[in-house]
C-alpha cells in the first residue's frame, strides 16, 4: 500500500509520510519513568493523538498501556458519579488487554450498575487492587481528556487521580497518567458553560510541565520528505522545499501535512506540473501555499470557531494585525492564553506573534473581507 500525507486523523509510519517522533517518545517516556503525572495540552490538528498512539506502542515493552478517549463516552455519562463510573469501567474492560480476573468481574459490576454503590471511590479501589496484582506498573493514557472539564464529575475524578500521585511512594497505583486535550485540566475555568458558571478550582495541580515540542523543525519535514524521495525520485532538493515549508508554517503539523498532501495530489497534474518532479519546486510549492490559505479546512474551522466563541480573542489578533503595537507575552492575561492554547500566537522574545506566516495571512483576509462586508452593508443602508 503506497503512503500518503496524512491530514484526516492520526498518522501511522505504516501507513504515512510523517516526521520521526523516536526523540519525543524518548523524552516523553522518561517523564513516565520518573513517575511523573501530566498534561499534554496543544492546539486542534497538532499531533496529540498521533504522539499518543506512537507512545502506547513506545512503552508496552516496558509497562501495562491503558489508552482511554473520553470522546467515546457520551456526554450523559458525565452528568453524575454512578454513570460516569460505569462508562470508565466499560471503556477499560474493552480497552485494557491483560486484567486479572478478579478485576475484570469488579469492573463489569461497576459497568452494568448492580454495585452496592456505584461511586468513584468503589472504582478506585478497584483501580488500586490492579495495580497492586499486575506485573508490570501500569500507564494510563486519556485522549481528549477535557471533553467533560466543566462536569463535577470530572472534577472529582481527577481528585482521585491526584490522590494515587500522592500515595504513590507508599502503595502500588497508577506508575504514570497522561491527560491530553486541547484545554489544560489544571485550569478548566476556559472550558465554562455560560450559565453555569466559572468553576476554576482544579485539583490537577500535581501535574508536572510537559515541554516536549511537537511542533516540527526544518529537519524533520526534511527527513519526512526524504521518506517519499526514497519512494518516488523527483529529484527534489529536500533541503530547500523543507526550508520553504517551515518558513510559512513553523512546523504546525497539520499544515506542513497540508501543503506536502497539496503538492503530491493536487499540483501534480495541474497545467505547468505534469509530473512530480516539476510538482516539487518552490513553484509547485507556491502553488500549494495559494490553495491552502483560499480553502476552508478543519483547522481554519475550529479556529473561527474559536474566534466566534471567545469575540475578545479576535480584539488582540485584530490588534496585531493592523495597528503593529506590541503586546507583552504573559500568560497572566487571560486573553494571551487562551489565544495561545488555541494555536493563534506565540511567544518571541517576551512578545505576542502570529503562530506562523499562514494564519498570519488568513487572518488578515478574513478581517480585511469583513471590513468590506461590513461597509457595503453600511453604505446600502445609508
Amino acid at each position: 500500500m503506497n503512503k500518503t500525507f496524512n491530514t484526516d486523523g492520526y498518522c501511522d509510519p505504516a501507513f504515512d509520510y510523517m516526521a520521526d517522533l523516536s526523540g519525543r517518545l524518548k523524552d516523553i517516556k522518561a517523564m513516565i519513568d520518573a513517575g511523573k503525572y501530566f498534561t499534554i495540552t496543544k492546539a486542534r490538528q497538532y499531533g496529540k493523538t498521533t504522539i499518543l498512539n506512537a507512545l502506547a506502542n513506545y512503552l508496552e515493552a516496558d509497562y501495562e498501556v491503558i489508552s482511554l478517549d473520553f470522546q467515546e463516552i457520551s456526554s450523559l455519562s458525565f452528568e453524575n458519579e454512578q454513570s460516569f463510573v460505569a462508562a470508565f469501567s466499560e471503556e477499560l474492560l474493552d480497552n485494557a488487554k491483560k486484567l486479572p480476573d478478579n478485576t475484570r468481574k469488579a469492573l463489569n459490576v461497576l459497568a452494568e450498575k448492580t454495585a452496592a454503590i456505584n461511586s468513584l471511590q468503589a472504582l478506585f479501589k478497584v483501580l488500586k487492587s490492579w495495580c497492586a496484582q499486575s506485573d508490570r506498573e501500569i500507564v494510563l493514557i486519556i485522549d481528549e481528556a477535557d471533553t467533560a472539564a466543566n462536569n463535577q464529575v470530572f472534577i472529582d475524578f481527577l481528585a482521585q487521580l491526584r490522590a494515587c500521585y500522592l500515595k504513590r511512594r507508599k502503595m502500588p497505583v497508577f506508575k504514570s497518567v497522561i491527560l491530553a486535550g486541547l484545554y489544560d485540566v489544571r485550569n478548566i475555568k476556559k472550558k465554562i458553560q455560560p450559565d453555569e458558571g466559572h468553576k476554576t478550582n482544579s485539583p490537577w495541580n500535581i501535574a508536572a510541565d510537559f515541554l516536549v515540542d511537537l511542533s516540527f523543525s526544518a529537519d524533520d519535514i526534511r527527513g519526512m520528505l526524504k521518506k517519499y524521495e526514497a519512494d518516488y525520485n523527483t529529484g527534489m532538493d529536500t533541503g530547500r522545499i523543507s526550508e520553504l515549508i517551515y518558513n510559512y508554517t513553523s512546523g504546525y503539523p497539520y499544515l506542513v501535512s497540508r501543503l506536502c498532501k497539496l503538492i503530491d495530489e493536487r499540483i501534480t497534474g495541474m497545467d505547468g506540473y505534469p509530473d512530480k518532479s516539476s510538482a516539487w519546486t518552490k513553484a509547485g510549492f507556491l502553488e500549494a501555499l495559494k490553495i491552502a490559505i483560499d480553502e476552508i479546512n478543519p483547522l481554519y474551522q475550529s479556529l473561527k470557531g474559536k474566534l466566534e466563541e471567545y469575540p475578545e480573542l479576535k480584539t488582540v489578533l485584530y490588534e496585531l494585525l493592523f495597528t503593529g503595537k506590541p503586546i507583552p507575552y504573559t500568560l497572566m492575561n487571560d486573553y494571551i492564553e487562551s489565544a495561545a492554547m488555541f494555536g493563534f500566537i506565540k511567544n518571541v522574545d517576551g512578545t505576542v506573534v502570529i503562530s506562523n506566516r499562514i494564519f498570519e495571512t488568513v487572518l488578515y483576509n478574513w478581517f480585511i473581507s469583513e471590513e468590506y462586508i461590513n461597509s457595503k452593508i453600511y453604505n446600502i443602508g445609508v
